[in-house]
């Protein structure tokens, strides 16, 4: 049995968890806050949630060793011994942790191993620190060959590299029906500096070509992926899933990084711009630079884009899962490569 805990800040951890646990062979139960979703086969722990502060609650660090241990919390309690219970229970033979560093240490004082997800920027904070450190493997998604730059020997040594995967993988692409170019911007649920007011003010620079956007305050569909295969460019954030989703699509991207903790995106954006694989901008362009920029983008076309996502790193993912579970040590192929 593994036990797979999904994180329930936006959808990219639960993403990622299905289409790793679709591909294990053995049986994986999740556990998260967040509803069940229909595609998951194996059992389902819906847990406490531990977000908000509580009276008397304080130290929700641990004097800065943690990331979310405050006092007191009822909701914190509830939801560890959820887990605990689970572990006493099944006695799981692996645990993934994407991502929490508490739930990480937690598992692995019980005796479990456990896989943690990593993700890019500075995690040289003490809590990524410790979760890393203890962790049995790391599941990097992202190419071999744009390793991160800042990690210890010891981190790259027990990580291994699928590439990026998305829910798209292996979907035949929708044939093309618009007969006028056409931009889709893309603006996540995590936050954003752009408004609708830039995209309106790009729209009016650009009259040869029709904007839709998703995302932020504005339309959101459940399944984006006939509008990633129509689109002439996608303008996207620089979360990695979706650039995952972009890259299982081809499509000729803009990736413009967003602020997140340990500078997240910026550090993708930065690993795509190094390889060439799409353009970026480090902030949302003006209107005048719009119509000359989109003509950029299209011709340099999404060919590299299979460097990024080679279209098996959830199949890949979900072997390492099987073998983690059964021998607790991880295959050595295809391991991040050093820096």
């Amino acid at each position: 049995m593994i036990g797979y805990y999904i994180h329930h800040h936006g959808l990219g951890h639960l993403h990622r968890a299905r289409c790793v646990a679709r591909h294990a062979r053995t049986p994986v139960t999740g556990l998260s806050c967040l509803p069940r979703p229909a595609d998951w086969t194996g059992e389902w722990i819906r847990l406490p949630s531990d977000a908000g502060q509580e009276a008397g609650a304080a130290d929700p660090t641990a004097h800065g060793r943690l990331h979310w241990v405050p006092l007191h919390h009822t909701g914190l309690r509830a939801r560890m011994g959820a887990i605990a219970s689970w572990i006493e229970r099944t006695a799981p033979t692996l645990l993934v942790s994407d991502v929490s560093v508490e739930v990480a240490t937690m598992a692995r004082l019980m005796g479990v191993p456990v896989m943690v997800s990593a993700m890019r920027g500075d995690r040289s904070d003490p809590a990524h620190r410790l979760a890393y450190d203890i962790a049995d493997a790391l599941l990097a998604p992202w190419p071999a060959t744009l390793p991160e730059p800042d990690w210890p020997p010891e981190w790259h040594a027990k990580a291994v590299c699928t590439g990026a995967f998305s829910r798209y993988d292996g979907r035949p692409r929708v044939e093309r029906r618009p007969t006028r170019r056409q931009v889709l911007v893309l603006l996540g649920s995590g936050g954003t500096t752009v408004q609708e007011d830039d995209v309106r003010k790009a729209a009016e620079a650009t009259p040869g070509w029709d904007w839709i956007a998703l995302g932020g305050a504005g339309n959101w569909t459940e399944d984006p992926w006939p509008l990633l295969c129509q689109a002439d460019v996608v303008v996207t954030h620089a979360g990695q899933n979706a650039v995952a989703e972009c890259a299982a699509a081809r499509t000729p991207a803009l990736v413009v990084p967003q602020e997140r903790p340990h500078d997240e995106q910026h550090a993708t954006a930065r690993a795509l711009a190094a390889a060439g694989i799409a353009t970026v901008r480090t902030r949302w362009p003006a209107p005048h630079e719009w119509p000359q920029l989109l003509t950029t983008v299209r011709q340099a076309g999404g060919r590299r884009w299979r460097q990024w996502a080679p279209g098996d790193g959830a199949a890949q993912a979900g072997r390492l899962l099987d073998e983690l579970a059964a021998t607790v040590s991880p295959r050595e192929s295809p391991a991040c490569a050093l820096p």
